[in-house]
């Protein structure tokens, strides 16, 4: 069985987010590596289509056991991705954050 893997507007958002700090970031870097941020963007992609095969293997987040976190390494930290499994073929993931970032928004 495989699930359909959907990108909630607001996770859209916070990929737009996450790819224009990272860019910015490289930028005010002396050693800025500007692809940084499409690699990271392929990099939370790829990871996401994981959970079309298995997101029931992903940690659990809160009280409801659909609702789970799915851990993207990228570098030395990464990135946190917050899914609900909504039925036996949807997938909806709500938020993207950086491993740094203190919470979902």
């Amino acid at each position: 069985m495989t699930f359909e893997v959907i990108f909630s507007p607001e996770a859209v958002d916070d990929l737009e987010r996450l790819f224009h700090h990272a860019y910015e970031r490289e930028l005010t870097s002396a050693t800025g590596d500007l692809d940084l941020a499409d690699r990271a963007i392929d990099a939370i992609e790829q990871a996401c289509l994981f959970l079309a095969l298995s997101p029931f293997s992903c940690r659990k987040a809160g009280g409801s056991s659909f609702v789970r976190e799915l851990v993207i390494p990228f570098g030395s930290t990464g990135y946190v991705a917050l899914f609900e499994i909504v039925d036996a073929q949807t997938v909806v993931i709500g938020a993207i954050r950086h491993q740094r970032e203190s919470d979902y928004h």
